[in-house]
């Protein structure tokens, strides 16, 4: 008797990626690449919310990150969180509607990560988080609110390091919904360290002399961009006078958020960041940031990728915050937290410019290959009919 014909395996609808902000792209960029590579491929659509809204920069990123062109682009803005987590989600419903993805694949804590969420979710449509279960447990925090509601509707997450997990179950999430997969920041990181920009030729694009960089001691960098550290003149003030004398030191690239520019010119701190020490940059682009780490003797940041950037490269990182979500970057990296107590920062520096400065070592799965771990877990997952 001829044995019956095997079934032909119903082709797997498109997985839905979904950008919003800065931090994002360097999210999906490997994962994009992760899902053609896979055998067989997964088809994918790549959705941007439009949330971060200076088209040049999203050019640049795009092209630095060899990301492809995005399908979708819902041109949605800036605005409150409120009205821009509104906006995203009534221009995202039919995009949904339209494309009928398998899944919607989400990154990260900003904005567009939640609204799509919830848009998902109550229209049936499975939910992917990768970077789900980083917790800073400091509610004040928008991102914050954002991680923990997308984790409780969340059907498939994945992590980037292992206490992450506890933090889901200790919130009710079932074991069964989570993957270790690793950090696809780092992916990003180790596939465009060698075509990152040398610092001086980053200097000499905007005007400013290289030689800065030539000290004894090397240069740091410094971003900040939070509202707790820039809104607010009481704790702006002393972090620029910090700095400055940080700089008197060792001298700083400082690639300054429009946020934080407008509220230096609003507040008029502008002369405590001397020309002679401190190079003020507009927002780079990624090729440029990892190049300035990865020459950097410190890198001084509020930024939570950056903290893991770091903590990847080797460099010491002196994070401006009270709190992280990325608590593996302190207990294995290279990151300390000083929050805004200024004889902390003043003590880090002198510990780094020492030579004792935190080495730390690389986290477990921040290999470069977290995107393909991602890939191979969601088509087994969504060819056993997801939940």
């Amino acid at each position: 008797m001829t044995p019956p014909a095997a079934m032909p395996t119903m082709p797997i609808g498109p997985v839905m990626c979904v950008v919003g902000a800065r931090p994002n792209f360097m999210k999906i960029a490997p994962i994009l690449r992760a899902l053609a590579a896979h055998q067989p491929p997964l088809p994918a659509l790549l959705v941007h919310t439009g949330q971060h809204y200076d088209a040049s920069m999203s050019d640049r990123l795009f092209a630095d990150l060899r990301l492809p062109q995005p399908d979708l682009n819902l041109e949605v803005g800036s605005g409150s969180h409120a009205v821009q987590t509104a906006e995203v989600m009534k221009r995202f419903e039919p995009a949904l509607d339209t494309h009928r993805p398998s899944c919607v694949l989400v990154v990260g804590d900003v904005n567009s990560t939640l609204a799509c969420t919830l848009v998902a979710v109550k229209k049936g449509v499975p939910v992917v988080h990768v970077e789900a279960g980083l917790r800073s447990y400091d509610r004040k925090m928008p991102e914050e609110i954002n991680r923990v509601l997308t984790d409780q509707v969340a059907d498939r997450l994945y992590t980037t390091e292992r206490s992450a997990a506890a933090n889901l179950q200790r919130e009710g999430v079932a074991a069964e919904r989570i993957a270790f997969t690793g950090n696809v920041m780092i992916d990003s990181l180790l596939a465009c360290r060698e075509h990152a920009r040398p610092a001086a030729a980053t200097l000499q694009a905007h005007g400013l002399d290289p030689a800065l960089l030539a000290h004894p001691q090397g240069y740091g960098v410094v971003t900040l961009h939070r509202p707790s550290n820039v809104d607010d003149a009481a704790a702006l003030r002393p972090l620029l006078e910090v700095l400055a004398e940080v700089a008197a030191q060792l001298p700083l690239v400082f690639a300054m958020h429009p946020r934080t520019r407008i509220n230096i010119e609003r507040f008029g701190l502008g002369g405590l960041l001397r020309p002679e020490h401190i190079a003020v940059l507009p927002p780079q682009g990624y090729l440029e940031m990892v190049g300035l780490m990865d020459g950097a003797t410190v890198v001084l940041t509020d930024s939570g990728g950056l903290q893991e950037e770091t903590t990847a490269l080797g460099v010491p990182c002196l994070t401006l915050r009270e709190n992280t979500e990325r608590p593996i970057t302190v207990e294995q990296g290279t990151n300390t937290m000083v929050g805004r107590d200024v004889q902390a920062i003043r003590t880090g520096v002198a510990e780094i410019l020492a030579g004792r400065g935190k080495r730390g070592r690389v986290p477990e799965l921040w290999d470069g290959r977290a995107a393909e771990r991602i890939a191979a877990d969601l088509y087994a997952w969504l060819r056993a009919g997801t939940p």
